[in-house]
C-alpha cells in the first residue's frame, strides 16, 4: 500500500467539500440506538456468505488486533451535511481481510454487519478500495465507544453511514441487498460528490433489482 497523505500537506490546501456539506470542527456523535458494551471475551469478527472456500472465517478480538496495522488520512462526510477533514485513521485495511478470507469469484457486494443487527451494503469494489479501513484508532488514539470502539468501518469516498460503527463481520453476496438505512430511504450507493443522499435519487442500476 502507498504511504498515507501527510496531514501537513492537507492543512496547507484549501478544503474542498462535496456539494451541500459544511466544514465541521470536532467530531459529533451520531448513531441509531444505544452504545453497545464491549465484551472482549465474547467479541468475534466473522466473514461468511459467498467465500471462495465456502467456509466461515472468524477472528477473536486478540487475533483481529494482531492483524497488520495501517493508516490513512481521509475525510469523513456525514449525510447530515457535516464534513470532518483530514483525520488520520488507523486499523486493518479491508484488503487484508479480502486476502485472508477471499470472496467467491461471483461475489459482487458486501454486507457489513454490526451490533444489534445493523447492516450496510457496499459494492465489492468500494469495499476493496485501498483506503477502506476497519478503524480502531483516530489521530493516534483508540476510538471511543461512542465513535465505534472497538471497530468501525471507514470508507472515505462514500457517506459515513456506509461505514458502520461496532462492526462484527462481513457477508459476501452474489447479488445486492439493501442494508438498514438503505431500506429506510437512503441512497443505495451513497457517493457524497454526486450528493447521493436518498433512494428517490437513484438511477437505474444504482439499487438491487426488484
Amino acid at each position: 500500500m502507498g504511504q498515507p497523505e501527510s496531514r501537513e500537506n492537507r492543512e496547507t490546501e484549501q478544503p474542498e467539500l462535496p456539494p451541500g456539506q459544511r466544514l465541521q470542527r470536532g467530531w459529533p456523535v451520531t448513531h441509531y440506538g444505544p452504545v453497545p458494551k464491549f465484551k472482549p471475551d465474547r467479541w468475534e469478527f466473522r466473514v461468511f456468505g459467498a467465500t471462495a472456500d465456502g467456509d466461515k472465517h472468524c477472528w477473536n478480538h486478540q487475533e483481529f488486533s494482531a492483524l497488520p496495522f495501517s493508516s490513512v488520512v481521509a475525510d469523513l462526510h456525514c449525510v447530515t451535511k457535516f464534513s470532518m477533514l483530514g483525520a488520520e485513521w488507523g486499523g486493518v485495511p479491508a484488503r487484508t481481510v479480502l486476502d485472508l478470507a477471499p470472496p467467491a469469484p461471483d461475489a459482487t457486494h458486501v454486507m457489513v454487519w454490526a451490533e444489534y443487527g445493523f447492516s450496510s451494503n457496499l459494492r465489492l469494489d468500494d469495499f476493496a478500495s485501498e483506503r477502506t479501513l476497519f478503524a480502531t484508532h483516530k489521530d493516534g488514539e483508540l476510538l471511543t465507544a461512542e465513535h465505534g470502539f472497538p471497530l468501525r468501518l471507514v470508507v472515505p469516498h462514500l457517506y459515513a453511514w456506509k461505514g458502520p460503527k461496532w462492526v462484527r463481520g462481513i457477508e459476501y453476496m452474489t447479488a445486492d441487498r439493501r442494508g438498514f438505512w438503505e431500506e429506510r430511504g437512503y441512497h443505495n450507493i451513497g457517493d457524497p460528490w454526486s450528493e447521493q443522499r436518498y433512494s428517490y435519487q437513484e438511477e437505474p442500476g444504482d439499487g438491487p433489482e426488484l
